[in-house]
């Protein structure tokens, strides 16, 4: 892992004035081994952001990857249904990152076309529906500069991952809709592969549990 893709977080004590929504995992980066698994996913999907003007990060939360893209973009910008844009954007402000937040859809991306360098989605298109996925690709690829890149990051569903959330009080089959195979066979229909990277457990021994997609717009 390249340092400078290394996650950075605000101080923990941070997080807990930003209401994201009752399931926000933002405590779980902190512990200790599950925590681990969380950066990975995240610093898998910035090690793939080859920098430029602009990205987009789509389903931004509470803004954890902003410190990184910071350091390799002109503009932050990001796409959120549920978080207090204002709210995050004064946040972030306050450490000397400017961003430019709006509340919006995936369905209806509200940029104009060839905009963005880069898009970003780290667990979300998972909870699309599959039949919804290519309409969701489609606005993306819209948005993106030519030879612009779109990077993701999704969970592999695996026994042992879905054991570990309903122990954590959650039951992801309520909430996951697209398979990883299925988001890939979508994004290839309107997009060129550049790679799957698969990560796994920590420790490995449960296999692989996220899967990273870097695809261009030809």
């Amino acid at each position: 892992m390249d340092p400078n893709k290394k996650l950075k977080l605000l101080p923990r004590e941070e997080y807990k004035g930003i209401n994201v929504n009752d399931e926000d995992p933002i405590h779980y980066y902190y512990w200790p081994i599950l925590g681990k698994m969380y950066q990975r996913r995240v610093e898998l999907c910035l090690a793939e952001c080859r920098g430029g003007e602009r990205i987009l990060e789509i389903g931004y939360g509470n803004g954890l990857t902003f410190i990184n893209l910071n350091e390799m973009y002109a503009e932050i910008h990001g796409l959120d249904l549920k978080t207090n844009a204002a709210e995050i954007a004064s946040i972030f402000e306050m450490h000397g990152i400017r961003t430019y937040l709006k509340q919006g859809t995936v369905f209806q991306l509200p940029y104009q076309e060839g905009y963005f360098d880069s898009v970003l989605l780290i667990s979300i298109l998972e909870h699309l529906k599959p039949n919804e996925l290519k309409k969701a690709f489609q606005e993306i690829r819209r948005v993106l500069k030519p030879g612009g890149q779109m990077v993701y990051g999704v969970p592999v569903e695996r026994p042992f991952m879905v054991a570990m959330f309903r122990l954590l009080g959650h039951d992801i089959r309520q909430s996951h809709f697209s398979s990883e195979k299925q988001i890939a066979t979508a994004a290839n229909e309107l997009f060129r592969e550049e790679k799957i990277i698969n990560m796994k457990s920590i420790p490995p021994v449960f296999g692989i549990v996220y899967e990273v997609g870097h695809f261009v717009k030809g």
